[in-house]
């Protein structure tokens, strides 16, 4: 079993599928159309990220190397939390960018959001798992790959 051990920001434990975007994920873009709509869950309306597009990312572990785009990511991340239409884990190969950092420690302390946030996994994860594989993340930061 392949595993990766990264950095905690919010921990937790999460067992199932994961969704894989190989480039910067545009927050705004991704998880707006569904906020707006009040929809039960969020599906992927960023047509520039074919990785994202047109899944659902509610309840996923969502693996990217960075969030991108607009100043409002941290507070998208927060209120789709708060929507409780969230994916369980953001799982990032690079360092967690501050747009995302602020949104996820926001919904953790002011939502109680369950969300998990790993980062530094490295690029390799973006490599070796593809979406629709399952995985296990653990509190210690540990993400391993189930067969």
């Amino acid at each position: 079993m392949k595993s990766f051990k990264g950095r905690v920001i919010c921990k937790g434990n999460y067992e199932g599928e994961c969704v894989v975007s190989r480039q910067g994920l545009n927050t705004l873009a991704t998880f707006q159309k569904s906020a707006l709509m009040n929809k039960k869950k969020v599906i992927g309306s960023d047509q520039n990220n074919k990785d994202v597009y047109g899944k659902n990312l509610t309840g996923v572990a969502l693996i990217l190397p960075q969030t991108i785009g607009s100043t409002t990511g941290g507070l998208v991340i927060q209120t789709i939390c708060q929507m409780g239409i969230n994916p369980s884990a953001l799982l990032f190969s690079e360092e967690i960018d501050s747009l995302a950092a602020s949104g996820v420690i926001l919904a953790k302390n002011w939502e109680n959001s369950k969300i998990i946030a790993i980062d530094k996994l490295g690029p390799e994860i973006l490599k070796e798992i593809k979406t629709g594989d399952k995985i296990k993340v653990t509190e210690d930061g540990t993400v391993t790959v189930l067969e």
